[in-house]
């Protein structure tokens, strides 16, 4: 069976600008919605997502809607 906690392949991926790192800034913080493990990020006890409200990165509303269109293509990109 499968062993470890890492996935089998491996997956690297340079930022290439500020919009891209928004854009997996962004999948990080919605994972956990995407994959129905909770229903708003701020759910997710482990996520830094709470931090980043409090910081005024993101609104607490944030992540509030069935999917988000910009990180749908992320997934063929993102080795999941």
């Amino acid at each position: 069976g499968r062993r470890g906690v890492w996935q089998p392949k491996y997956w690297e991926h340079t930022l290439e600008d500020e919009d891209d790192f928004e854009r997996h800034f962004d999948y990080i913080h919605f994972n956990p919605v995407k994959h129905g493990l909770v229903t708003h990020p701020t759910l997710w006890p482990w996520s830094t997502f709470h931090r980043w409200v409090a910081a005024g990165v993101y609104p607490q509303n944030w992540g509030n809607v069935p999917n988000m269109p910009h990180l749908d293509n992320m997934s063929d990109t993102t080795g999941e």
